[in-house]
């Protein structure tokens, strides 16, 4: 018999014993359930009186009989309750979980009812809280953890950790519905007082989530809300720069430069300062970039590698190589800018120099530094330089990377080796529309037009890959290159009205020259006036060629003056335009044109021709050049070589100068050529029956190219020749270019 004076112990009661009397494996596995994301909390704002959130089975529908169609009574520890039970006073402070509903739904795990949380150790309730959220699968139940997070008697310190835990997390959810920023503001506001480091955490929410310059905007209500009760942390406005940098945007950049200085007091933080160097250096204000890093007082290795990469990227490399000589620790990110620099600004020696630097102290080479070396090698179109790249590429397991690869083709191909080229194209396992472009424009330099627009139809048919306005570039060089005059016509419009695609300018300058090259100037002078978009210097300078190559001088004098105004400072244009007027014979107008090139303080670019020698060293050799140590020698094989030919009909095409001298002095000239140096030196090194290869950085002259016809076929060498424009492979007196160029 049971005391007159004790009472039925009530559920909690009851389980409050029993849990006490077993393993802490019980309460532990309850609150792991508590967590679990197969259940759904309820949002209830619990009575002020209760502190102690309770686990109770859903109470049962008042239909369940009639559902159920069965006379036995329905048990629920709702009618077990006492009336007298404390806990019945307001069901809504309850906290309960519902099973979500599955087809079929699996039986939910049974947790034992009324489990007191505050059992558990309020550090140990913090932790297993956050292993939730950092594994939480969606939004409702980010929510749900919210709740609890709020509701239970957690530590002070631990609150604002774990919702910042939970903004991350939220960020990181699948895009909208989810992450939606009023509520993350909500998350914000439910500390008080306003706590930095949540504050921080809300503004790398708002940069992470939504448009670029809205942190701003957050920045900006919390301090309208909190003023001077809110200090902000240093991660605050390195958020701010990120932000500026994202967006591009300089008035941003400024901004938050400005606020780290007079809100936070952080612009000595090295943190903060990287982050706006970064920010000055994205917005394209180096300047500004370099004054923030000379007035740091600690400099690590990111502030000394983002100043020489906003060097390198202005194409400042003169500055860019004091920086990285002063670099106290240079990594590989540092390295790297430097080789893809002198890549960018036609720096190729340069660029391979410091990647074999890189290579020798056994840096890191990622597919960055490779691609800036394979840039390097087919702008000096060096073979030897070319291979050891590759068995680089290969070693560091990038040869079968779509990145390295394509430039791989690309490479070959302005080697002068497009056979090497296919080899590699049809050995990748992966190609994208960028590998199928550098095999088209390598087809098209090379005047294998119909390969080119060949590979294209395969691209489109066979393969799938949508083309972009680069494969059109190449597709339309192919039949320029080779005449094909109504397939452009073709593909111009195909371009349009198949791909959705734009014309650009640079299409526009591939049609003005094919039809320029074809004779048809006066209808490529129609299509740069009808033109939709405005023309630039290379659909002008376009047309001035062809004005060249036919002899409009009139209309050369028209397009001279779009391109004078367009690029005052490129002399290129102004030596056309003086070589057309005097092989028209209009020598005064030429005088007019020089007299304007010195008041402009123009140069000519000097004819530079590179030839590499069997060791791999690459010569160069201007015209008229007496420098190289062999020029003796090679001025002398060159007269005999000269001989020669003109024993087989050679006469020189003395309208390739176009100076007012006479007859003798114009040969004299067209002797000292640098391509004709050059392979007068290829001779002297490699012999007959070799293959030579020579880069210009000019158009071939008309007699030069005859000179190298006539070559190929008395020598029995085969010649490739490199110049501004296009592969001229010269084998048994033919071109590959059929007098088309």
């Amino acid at each position: 018999m049971r005391p007159s004076g004790a009472q039925e112990s009530t559920g909690p009661a009851r389980f409050q014993q029993w849990i006490l009397r077993r393993p802490r494996t019980r309460w532990r596995w309850a609150v792991k359930a508590l967590l679990s994301s197969s259940f759904v909390l309820p949002l209830r704002r619990a009575p002020a009186a209760s502190r102690v959130a309770t686990l109770l089975p859903p109470r049962p529908p008042k239909t369940a009989r009639c559902q159920s169609q069965s006379t036995e009574p329905v048990s629920s520890p709702w009618r077990r309750r006492p009336a007298a039970s404390p806990r019945r006073r307001d069901a809504g402070g309850m906290v309960r979980l519902i099973p979500r509903l599955h087809a079929p739904p699996p039986p939910p795990p049974r947790v034992p009812a009324g489990l007191p949380l505050p059992l558990l150790p309020a550090p140990a309730l913090a932790a297993t809280l956050l292993e939730a959220v950092s594994s939480s699968p969606s939004l409702p139940h980010l929510r749900h953890l919210h709740a609890l997070a709020v509701r239970l008697p957690l530590p002070a310190t631990s609150l604002p950790f774990l919702l910042s835990r939970l903004l991350r997390r939220l960020a990181a959810l699948p895009p909208p519905p989810h992450a939606p920023l009023p509520y993350a503001l909500n998350v914000f506001s439910a500390v008080s007082p306003p706590d930095p480091f949540l504050a921080a955490a809300l503004l790398r929410f708002a940069f992470l989530t939504q448009p670029p310059l809205l942190p701003f905007r957050v920045f900006s209500h919390l301090r309208r809300a909190h003023g001077a009760e809110l200090p902000f942390l240093p991660f605050a406005f390195s958020t701010l720069a990120k932000s500026a940098t994202a967006s591009r945007s300089l008035p941003a950049a400024a901004a938050a430069h400005a606020v780290s200085v007079l809100v936070g007091g952080f612009d000595r933080h090295r943190f903060v300062e990287n982050s706006l160097i970064g920010a000055y250096v994205a917005c394209g204000d180096v300047g500004a970039a370099r004054k923030v890093f000379d007035e740091m007082v600690e400099k690590d290795v990111i502030s000394w590698t983002s100043i020489v990469v906003a060097y390198t990227r202005s194409g400042d490399m003169r500055s860019a190589e004091e920086v990285f000589g002063r670099c106290p620790v240079k990594d590989m990110v540092a390295w790297t800018a430097m080789v893809t620099g002198y890549a960018q600004n036609a720096m190729p020696v340069k660029a391979l120099e410091v990647f074999d630097r890189m290579a020798e102290l056994g840096m890191v080479i990622d597919e960055v530094s490779l691609t800036g070396a394979i840039s390097a090698c087919a702008q000096l179109g060096a073979l030897r330089r070319a291979a050891w790249v590759q068995e680089i590429a290969e070693r560091t397991g990038f040869g079968n990377n779509v990145v390295v690869g394509s430039g791989l083709v690309d490479m070959y191909a302005k080697c002068g080796l497009i056979d090497e080229a296919s080899k590699v194209f049809y050995g990748m396992q992966e190609k994208n529309v960028y590998t199928y472009s550098s095999m088209i424009a390598g087809l098209a330099s090379h005047g294998r037009a119909s390969e080119a627009i060949a590979l294209f139809k395969e691209m489109v048919n066979r393969a799938n890959v949508e083309p972009n306005h680069v494969t059109f570039i190449g597709v339309l060089t192919a039949c320029s290159h080779a005449g094909m005059v109504g397939e452009g016509r073709y593909y111009f419009a195909q371009m349009k009205d198949k791909y959705g695609i734009m014309p650009s300018a640079d299409h526009y300058a591939c049609m003005v020259d094919l039809l320029g090259r074809a004779g048809l100037v006066d209808e490529a002078l129609d299509l740069v006036r009808s033109m939709s978009v405005t023309p630039h210097g290379g659909v002008w300078g376009a047309l001035l060629g062809a004005c060249r190559i036919h002899g409009k001088s009139e209309i050369a004098k028209v397009v001279a003056e779009h391109l004078f105004k367009l690029e005052p400072e490129s002399i290129g244009n102004y030596v056309l335009l003086s070589n057309i007027l005097a092989s028209a014979g209009k020598w005064e107008e030429v005088s007019k044109v020089r007299i304007l090139m010195r008041k402009q303080r123009l140069k000519k670019d000097p004819a530079v021709s590179l030839f590499e020698g069997r060791d791999g060293l690459v010569h160069q050799f201007f015209a008229g050049d007496n420098a190289h140590p062999r020029t003796h020698e090679i001025k002398k094989a060159l007269l005999e070589l000269v001989a020669k030919l003109k024993l087989e009909g050679y006469v020189p095409i003395l309208s390739s100068i176009v100076y007012d001298v006479n007859d003798e002095e114009k040969e004299r000239l067209l002797m000292g050529h640098s391509e004709k140096l050059a392979l007068s030196f290829g001779l002297l090194t490699l012999g007959s029956g070799c293959t030579i290869r020579i880069i210009k950085n000019l158009r071939i002259c008309d007699d030069c190219h005859l000179f190298m016809q006539l070559v190929s076929r008395v020598e029995s060498v085969e010649i490739i020749v490199r110049d501004n424009m296009r592969f001229h492979h010269f084998k048994n007196g033919e071109c590959s270019c059929g007098g088309f160029w």
